[in-house]
Order: structure tokens, then C-alpha cells, then sequence
């Protein structure tokens, strides 16, 4: 592992620790010499990437954030994608997520959670998204053929411990489930990625034609997200993929895949 790859790991894994890891720990996660661990970190720390904290943790700095805060700004997501994230949130009442196509996976860049409800889904912080268990993962599976599916299935790993009680075991049961997507024009799974939460979702496609450049969801509370709500919201959620799809052709942002 090159120590550009290894920083760049390092910082992926801190983004899922707001207190920060100590250097063993950090060592531990990545499976690198703790030497190399601490030289990284030495080098983090004087780019401005990372501080340590007085119990002697490592954390990410504000400075990580502000690139890409700036970066997610000049790209259209704050004035072009937010609103209509805004928006169906809104309708919804539920948490609404928005994922990139970046060549052979989905990544999150975007969320708007609705204030009507005092039930939240809070989802995990990861940023690539899990594409066999997940609404986003398998509306773009349904996009692709079924080699190309399997393949980028089998890099990320189907097998995930702690996932819903209804997550795809098999490849052909997910490849069922990929079917019954491409009918409805957008997919469901209840209890897949987590217990008790239900969500659907949908390809985002530039004007509406050719592969898509990503995917949007809107997830919640099994309890809520019912198959009868998510039926309800099916038509709100494929106008904000149209619209979105417009959006997408003056962003650099849907231009990653």
C-alpha cells in the first residue's frame, strides 16, 4: 500500500469517528504497521488534514469538511440539487438521499431529513453506498446488464454482517429483486440494509435518457414506509429524479461515472 492510498484511507476511516481512533487502533482498521500509521498520521497532521486530541486521538480537522463543503458548492449541489432534495422531503415527511454514479460504485453526497416527524432513520456514516441491501444499490443495478451487476456486486461483497433480516443471500435472489425494480421503474426493500427501516429508490438519468449518473431515496421508519406509503410516494419520487436529471446536465458534480 503506497502512502497516498494509505492517507487516503486513513481519512475514510476517520470520517466514521467524530471522537477520533488512537494511532494503534487507526493501525488495526487500515492492517498497517503501527510505524506506518504514525508516519501517516505525522503527515496529516502538518497538512492541517488532522489533529490530535489531548487523550491523544486522531481526528479529521475542519479543514477536510470545508473542501468539501466548497467542493459540493461550485457543483451545484446548493443551489441546483438541495431544493428539490427540500422539496421531497417535504412531501414525504422522510429522509431523502442523494448518490453519485463514480465508475463502478454509488457514493452519498447529499441528504434533506424532514422536520415533520419526531421519528428519524439516522443512517450509517459511511460514503460509499452498500449496493446489494440498499434502494439506492439495487436502482442502479437495474440499469446495468447482468454481468456487469454481478461484477460490481462481487468487488464490493455481497456477505455483510448485521444487515436486515431481508437482504439478498444469493446473487439470483438479488438479481430477482433487480427485476422487479426494472418493472416498477424504482426500487423497495423493507428490513434489508437495517431492521426496522423501509426505503425506495429511483436512477437519475440527464434529461431523463441514457445511464444514469445516480440515484435518490427516500427512507424511513418500517412502521411508516409501508408498501401502501411507498406506492403514495412513488410518483413524488420519480418527478424529483426528472428533475434532478435536468439539474444534472449543468453540474460537474453528475459527471464522475
Amino acid at each position: 500500500m503506497s502512502s497516498r492510498i494509505r492517507a487516503l484511507g486513513m481519512l475514510e476511516t476517520l470520517a466514521q469517528y467524530p471522537a477520533g481512533l488512537p494511532p494503534r487502533e487507526l493501525a488495526q482498521s487500515l492492517r498497517i504497521p503501527y510505524a506506518a500509521a504514525e508516519r501517516t498520521v505525522q503527515a496529516l497532521v502538518e497538512g492541517g488534514f488532522v489533529f490530535r486530541s489531548s487523550d491523544g486521538a486522531v481526528r479529521l480537522s475542519a479543514k477536510l469538511a470545508a473542501l468539501g463543503l466548497a467542493y459540493l458548492g461550485t457543483s451545484g449541489i446548493t443551489d441546483l440539487v438541495q431544493p428539490i432534495l427540500d422539496d421531497l422531503a417535504k412531501r414525504t415527511g422522510e429522509l431523502v438521499r442523494l448518490a453519485v454514479v463514480e465508475t463502478d460504485h454509488l457514493t452519498w453526497v447529499a441528504k434533506s431529513q424532514s422536520a415533520q416527524s419526531g421519528l428519524f432513520y439516522v443512517p450509517h456514516a459511511e460514503t460509499e453506498v452498500y449496493l446489494a441491501a440498499t434502494a439506492n444499490g439495487q436502482a442502479w443495478l437495474a440499469s446495468l446488464g447482468e454481468a456487469q451487476a454481478r461484477a460490481v456486486v462481487e468487488k464490493q461483497g455481497l456477505h455483510r454482517p448485521d444487515l436486515g433480516p431481508n437482504a439478498p443471500k444469493t446473487m439470483e435472489q438479488l438479481l430477482g429483486q433487480i427485476v422487479q425494480t426494472r418493472k416498477l421503474g424504482y426500487a423497495c426493500v423493507t428490513e434489508a440494509y437495517e431492521i426496522g427501516t423501509s426505503a425506495m429508490a429511483t436512477a437519475i438519468r440527464k434529461r431523463g435518457v441514457g445511464q444514469p449518473v445516480g440515484t435518490v431515496s427516500v427512507a424511513g421508519p418500517t412502521i411508516r414506509m409501508t408498501q401502501e406509503r411507498m406506492a403514495e410516494i412513488a410518483p413524488w419520487l420519480l418527478a424529483s429524479a426528472d428533475e434532478l436529471g435536468a439539474a444534472a446536465a449543468s453540474s460537474p458534480l453528475f459527471s464522475l461515472s
